[in-house]
């Protein structure tokens, strides 16, 4: 059978006008898929459990990380992502594309965030963290005094609040026996434990890493020696009111406050951990500076002096009144 001219003519009509559709999807797909949404900003999304490809396609339009939610849903038709799409919390940076949000949605490469716990935090200010912290679920629970290691924790949109404070109470369990291990000999303790309510005095009485290990020298001597420690910060733990820290200076009365956290009073350690120290004042305690000094007073420059007499510990003390013109602030051993 013969082809008329008007028939070859129709069929290429046809055959280019596919052509111009098809270049013409291409270019529609090419840009929808390989550009970047017109955001201009970092966005961060959650996709709750149970979202449709529909439901994730609309929400990346709608926050502008794409171009187009049918590029989106062909693409992910066409890869055989669709059914791969994962749940949770996804940060898209300002030049993402859609086959790129495609690929970290179906990887699931949520994002993580991360919650720092400094040392010498109570538990409750620990639990008060915890329980502020965006994307966790839950409640946190509790906790009691010194168990929670103070570190960097990483986390992802709708873990479990009370399963990261167990992480916590985990790594200091695993890090106190770890430093008990490597303790060194003749330290006056029966038990990791009570190593541990003497770190967090250290924790408490010094910000500056270089005097951990010689506060907790003074300390062991004092306990070896039979002298109470005479912490100010456990007389501050003491008086504390419904959990909450003590914001104003100790005066001399306080120093008579009857509690078994009064190491003015007490001889030995107290009950029980004042807060949660961290790694440095743990490794502080178990290996204290050799050192012959018996008291510490601070110096009025964030640090401590240190003596063996208590003659020279009374002049330090002279001196730290003399350039504080005050007996009121400051910790006195």
């Amino acid at each position: 059978m013969m082809v008329g001219p008007r028939a070859i003519g129709w069929v290429s009509v046809i055959i280019a006008c596919a052509l111009v559709i098809t270049l013409m999807l291409v270019g529609w797909m090419s840009s929808a898929v390989l550009l970047p949404g017109s955001s201009g900003d970092d966005t961060i999304i959650v996709f709750p459990h149970g979202s449709s490809i529909g439901d994730i396609a609309h929400t990346l339009d709608e926050a502008k990380v794409i171009r187009e939610s049918n590029a989106f849903i062909m693409l992910a038709l066409i890869t055989g992502k669709a059914k791969k799409l994962r749940a949770g919390e996804y940060l898209f940076t300002h030049n993402t594309t859609a086959y790129e949000a495609l690929r970290k949605i179906a990887r699931g490469d949520v994002f993580v965030r991360r919650l720092t716990i400094a040392e010498g935090l109570s538990t409750r200010e620990v639990i008060d963290k915890v329980s502020a912290a965006y994307g966790l679920d839950g409640n946190a629970g509790k906790a009691s005094e010194g168990t929670l290691l103070p570190e960097t924790y990483y986390y992802t949109f709708g873990d479990s609040r009370s399963a990261l404070v167990e992480r916590m109470r985990a790594d200091m369990t695993n890090l106190l026996d770890q430093l008990w291990q490597q303790r060194s000999t003749g330290l006056p303790f029966s038990s990791s434990g009570e190593a541990l309510i003497l770190a967090s005095i250290v924790e408490k009485e010094t910000a500056i890493s270089e005097e951990r290990a010689h506060i907790a020298g003074v300390f062991i001597n004092r306990l070896s020696r039979g002298m109470r420690l005479q912490s100010d910060v456990t007389v501050a733990y003491a008086i504390r009111k419904n959990g909450e820290l003590l914001e104003r200076k100790l005066t001399r009365d306080d120093l008579s406050f009857e509690s078994p956290y009064n190491t003015y009073l007490i001889k030995g350690l107290p009950p029980s951990p004042i807060a949660n120290p961290g790694r440095a004042s743990i490794s502080a305690v178990l290996n204290p500076l050799e050192t012959d000094d018996l008291y510490f007073v601070a110096d009025g420059k964030g640090g401590h002096r240190f003596a063996n007499t208590l003659k020279e510990h009374n002049n330090n003390v002279r001196l730290y009144r003399m350039e504080q013109r005050s007996s009121s602030s400051g910790s006195v051993k």
